[in-house]
């Protein structure tokens, strides 16, 4: 009988069952057998991702093993990481010396996973090439509107023009993919920090980590950077320095980015025709998720004015 998913602890793809100190997780009952065989694969890929990185052998952060991968009953054993997630809240509750040290442990790891494979040549990317642009200029320019006031349309386009015209140096280099508080767990009695969820591992834009929504939450974008300038193997790639004059508009954008992806998700479930009780405070909701984004961009701008 499939299982209701619904009473799952579960992601886009997988649950997870908790036993201890160890997790299985298995692949989505509804899945079919195709979506199994490429959700095995990805967890043999993820497996070669953590056995590479442990094995560089850095004691600043942690990795939890993945102990099996049965094909057969398509499971995997992996080991609990300890600790809870680092999230903003968390993060401010920690000594000085604590966040130094993961700040520290987060660099390294950047770094370390940098170099695991070698950097691809530098690239001209378009940064707006990373999102549904289309979209989100149409949503701008012809659903907005509608339940936004005509300041915020405004500013919301002036935002978009700007960001379509931001052109940056950057190159592909073997990276975490994933990279947000739910993805690493700092342990205060141990000064532990872990990171989890390797499936999304492999070659992306270099900054993706670098100015990922884990630094941006903690608002350590820019002490991360610095300490992976201090770690990387300036032989292998080059890497701007802290007084580049590009630097700043990588960071911001590369952030702004972030918060145009949850704009754009708060967007798709706002339905405009509804009648229900339900649809109408979802829509409220969504909305207030939106001004708050906007918020968000708005101070990012302030903080770089300031630079």
């Amino acid at each position: 009988m499939t299982q209701n998913i619904r009473k799952l602890d579960h992601g886009r793809e997988t649950y997870a069952v908790k036993y201890g100190e160890f997790v299985m997780k298995r692949p989505l009952p509804n899945m079919s057998e195709q979506e199994c065989a490429k959700w095995l694969a990805k967890q043999h890929n993820t497996k070669d991702t953590i056995d590479a990185i442990v094995a560089v052998g850095n004691p600043t952060y942690y990795i939890p093993s993945m102990h099996y991968i049965n094909d057969m009953e398509y499971s995997v054993l992996e080991e609990r990481a300890p600790g809870a997630r680092l999230t903003r809240e968390l993060f401010r509750t920690l000594s000085k010396r604590q966040q130094i040290e993961i700040i520290d442990g987060i660099a390294g790891f950047l770094v370390d996973m940098n170099e695991l494979k070698p950097v691809q040549p530098e690239i001209q990317h378009k940064i707006t090439d990373e999102i549904k642009f289309d979209k989100l200029t149409r949503f701008v320019e012809t659903k907005m509107s509608t339940s936004f006031q005509r300041h915020e349309t405004a500013y919301m386009a002036r935002i978009c023009n700007e960001i379509s015209q931001f052109v940056y140096p950057t190159r592909n280099a073997w990276s975490h993919g994933d990279l947000n508080p739910t993805n690493v767990f700092y342990d205060a009695s141990t000064s532990t920090l872990s990171f989890i969820d390797f499936a999304e591992a492999g070659y992306n834009f270099i900054y993706r980590d670098i100015f990922a929504s884990l630094e941006m939450e903690l608002g350590i974008y820019k002490k991360v950077y610095e300490k992976y300038l201090a770690l990387h193997d300036k032989s292998k790639y080059p890497m701007p320095g802290m007084k580049n004059t590009l630097l700043p508009n990588i960071m911001k954008y590369r952030m702004m980015i972030i918060l145009l992806k949850r704009l754009m998700k708060s967007a798709d479930d706002i339905h405009p025709n509804t009648t229900s009780e339900r649809g109408i405070k979802n829509n409220i909701r969504k909305i207030s998720d939106i001004r708050n984004i906007i918020s968000q961009i708005q101070r990012l701008e302030q903080t770089f004015k300031t630079r």
